[in-house]
């Protein structure tokens, strides 16, 4: 089954859509945790709280060197929630990662803008990799197309990493990357609003209920 994040630590609209879609967890990343200024601890006891126990949360490190991310990751994993640890796909990410899986730890290898950098981070063992699909995009390659090849390579080798794309823009990108079976995504929360919107739909609904009380004004289905 596909696993539905938000990406965002805006604990009002986690509130909003857990009440109206399955969602597993939320990924965050340095910067959206500067925006907001709460602090990790602040941040996944709230959402732990609102989602569940059930909560997934993907945290990245902030070190710079491969026994940095290490520790830094060791003391993640060892946080009381379902953790897993976002560390960047570059050299020294992937060095990282390699000693990290080593040890169990789940990680999700992220900032993704080229096809080798997601096989990669395959082959080191990253349990999620993170594509970031408009941010292709803006500098002019195909990030749907990024997706679909290391979904490939993926099968092709039969590499257990699940694909978690980010960074879109639109709905579109949104439907274009979920049609390759990926095993996972997350959205910010302007995209997953823009899923409920359609020019067609309140006027529907408008039509049904003033048909509706032009001929039982205000009784209920159940009552009529």
């Amino acid at each position: 089954m596909l696993e539905l994040y938000l990406d965002t630590d805006d604990i009002e609209q986690v509130k909003r859509f857990t009440r109206c879609l399955p969602i597993k967890g939320v990924t965050t990343n340095p910067s959206i945790l500067a925006k907001s200024a709460q602090g990790l601890t602040h941040t996944l006891s709230q959402l732990n709280t609102l989602i569940g126990a059930e909560a997934r949360f993907h945290v990245q490190v902030v070190s710079q060197t491969v026994d940095e991310m290490v520790n830094e990751a060791r003391q993640l994993a060892a946080l009381p929630y379902d953790i897993v640890v976002k560390i960047p796909a570059t050299e020294i990410g992937l060095a990282a990662i390699k000693q990290l899986k080593a040890e169990k730890i789940r990680i999700l290898a992220t900032a993704i803008y080229s096809v080798q950098q997601g096989f990669l981070a395959a082959l080191c063992g990253a349990d999620y990799l993170a594509p970031y699909v408009n941010r292709i995009e803006a500098m002019g390659s195909d990030g749907v197309k990024v997706v679909a090849d290391i979904q490939h390579l993926l099968t092709q080798y039969q590499l257990s990493s699940k694909l978690l794309p980010a960074s879109f823009k639109n709905t579109q990108q949104v439907l274009e990357v979920l049609k390759l079976g990926v095993g996972a995504i997350t959205l910010p929360v302007d995209v997953t609003a823009q899923l409920f919107l359609h020019p067609a739909v309140q006027p529907a609904v408008n039509q049904f209920s003033q048909d509706w009380h032009s001929v039982f004004g205000d009784k209920l289905s159940f009552e009529s």
